[in-house]
Order: structure tokens, then C-alpha cells, then sequence
């Protein structure tokens, strides 16, 4: 019987040591299981662009987790620098450009993109593991002058400047790199057209592609934009009426046969059916990049966007 109860003991405390050690090496526990760049393993990119993301619990961060190939920052022009907010009133001396967007971004591609004994020259990952060559959208949306504050962002640019992490224009070649910069907003389409050698690109406006900035190419603008409630229209229901569905699909067609991807924002978010409904069609129909604010529900991570 004590023999029993020992056999019995020992095998009990085996399984647990066992169990104990195997629950370590789920945990990454052990060593060789670990690698360099592992800080956003396992996310999905996705064609998601983080609408006012400051307001995210933890900018840049927040929609980095969901998996958004795009965020977008406001700022303001103050004594010389970049603060970020919405409104004037939402500005204070610790959000800055600087603090919130260029220095967490240039921390998670410096992990991505370690010193290493396995590559014979820098490498230019992206921010994502999964896939290391999908750039990162940043629009920058100016809200004091343009004329002045643009100047202040390209030089604010240059640490991710100086690592060679941003895409450039030289001449006519393009060079993908893990930062695509975009000026929104206030930002002058003179300060980036005319400049043949630059790593920042302007956001064009969608209706006039085909009209009043019919010159503009993907090498001006990669994406372009509009607002969605003034150029297609309130929505009723759930889908979008015959006369909405033609003029979406004109302004879609002119912007991807000039190789410029397209985004609407302004789009209705309540009621969340409605909301659901125009993201299931601006994707259906080839919009790239869709406009979020509830940034788990565009990523399908909780009930109200699951299955859109």
C-alpha cells in the first residue's frame, strides 16, 4: 500500500513538473524560442487607417496592436513645435509629434531591424513581423498654416531620416521603405510636387483626380482622400443607392489606374449596421484603406464588427 501511494506521489509530481515546464515554454520561457524581432508577432496588417489616432488610449501603439497599415496625426505649430490634437484646447506641452508618433515608431522599427551577425548590411523591415515589407502609412494633418508648419515636419522626419526607414522619391524612382509620409490638411501641394528628391508625398483629394489635379500621380500622391458624407451622400439603410454605388466606383477607378489608392472618411458610424454595411462595400469595391474610429470592430475583434 505505501509502495502504491509512493508510485502514485511520483507520478503525480512528475506530471506537475512536466506540466510546469511545458506552461514555461508556452510562455517563451526558454531562450530559443525567443527571436529579435518578435514585438508584433502573430498581427495581421490590415487595410485599416486609424482615424484621429492620438485619441487612442495609447497612440501609435493602440492601432499598431490591431493591425492598421495607417494612422494619422494633427498638429499645431507652437514656438517651434509639434503638438498633437484635435482641437486647440485638447493641446498640452507633453503631446508632441516627437513624443507620440516619431520616436515610439522609430523604438519598434530599431527592434525590428537589429544589428546581426545573419545580415551583411542594415535591413529596412517594416513595423510589422508578419510581413516585413508592408510600409506604414503616416499622414500628418496640418492644422496651423501650411506654409509655415510644413518645414517643421520634414524636419522633424529626420531621425527616421537619418535611419533610412522612409519612402523616397528620387527623380522618378520610388523607393519603398517602412514609412510612408503623407501631408494632409493645411499641407501645400507646392511644398511637395515641385521637389524631385523627398521622402514626404502629398494626400490628393479623390473628386478632382480626373479634373482640377488631373497632373497628379502616385508619385505625388500614393493614396488620396475625401469625405465620404460630401461627395457620395447620407446614407439610408445599409447599402448604398444605385446613383452612390456609380460614383463610388468612378472615383475608385480614375485613382487605381493612376496607381493611387484611395480612402473616404466622414463615413457614417451609427447606427453600427450602417456603419458595417458601407465598410463591407468601400471594401467589396476596392477601397484600400478603410477609415476607422472603433478600430477592433474594423479589425472583426468584438461583436460589433464581426463579419462585417
Amino acid at each position: 500500500m505505501a509502495f502504491t501511494i509512493s508510485v502514485l506521489a511520483l507520478t503525480y509530481l512528475s506530471v506537475s513538473v512536466w506540466a510546469q515546464s511545458l506552461q514555461d515554454v508556452l510562455r517563451g520561457g526558454e531562450e530559443r524560442y525567443k527571436y529579435p524581432t518578435s514585438f508584433t508577432q502573430g498581427i495581421v496588417p490590415k487595410g485599416i487607417h486609424s482615424h484621429n489616432d492620438y485619441w487612442r488610449p495609447l497612440p501609435f501603439y493602440t492601432a499598431l496592436s490591431q493591425g492598421c497599415i495607417s494612422i494619422e496625426s494633427d498638429v499645431w505649430l507652437y514656438n517651434s513645435t509639434l503638438f498633437v490634437g484635435h482641437e486647440q484646447s485638447a493641446l498640452t506641452t507633453s503631446r508632441t509629434f516627437q513624443s507620440l508618433y516619431i520616436d515610439p515608431i522609430l523604438s519598434v522599427l530599431q527592434r525590428q531591424n537589429p544589428s546581426s551577425p545573419f545580415v551583411s548590411s542594415p535591413t529596412h523591415n517594416g513595423v510589422y513581423d508578419t510581413d516585413a515589407g508592408q510600409t506604414l502609412y503616416l499622414f500628418v494633418d496640418l492644422k496651423t498654416s501650411g506654409l509655415e508648419t510644413w518645414p517643421y515636419v520634414v524636419k522633424a522626419l529626420e531621425p527616421l531620416r537619418k535611419a533610412n526607414y522612409l519612402t523616397t522619391l528620387n527623380g522618378t524612382t520610388l523607393t519603398i521603405r517602412p514609412v510612408t509620409v503623407i501631408g494632409t490638411g493645411n499641407t501645400p501641394l507646392s511644398l511637395v510636387q515641385p521637389v524631385t528628391t523627398r521622402d514626404y508625398f502629398w494626400d490628393a483629394p479623390i473628386p478632382t483626380l480626373n479634373s482640377t489635379f488631373s497632373n497628379i500621380t502616385a508619385l505625388v500622391s500614393p493614396i488620396a482622400s475625401t469625405s465620404f458624407t460630401q461627395t457620395i451622400g447620407p446614407v439610408l439603410g445599409t447599402s448604398l443607392n444605385e446613383t452612390q454605388l456609380l460614383k463610388l466606383r468612378a472615383q475608385v477607378k480614375v485613382a487605381h489606374e493612376k496607381g493611387i489608392k484611395v480612402r473616404y472618411w466622414d463615413q457614417p458610424g451609427w447606427p453600427i449596421g450602417t456603419r458595417d454595411g458601407i465598410w463591407r462595400t468601400l471594401r467589396s469595391e476596392g477601397v484600400d484603406l478603410i477609415n476607422a474610429d472603433d478600430l477592433e470592430a474594423a479589425a472583426g475583434k468584438n461583436g460589433d464588427g464581426e463579419g462585417w
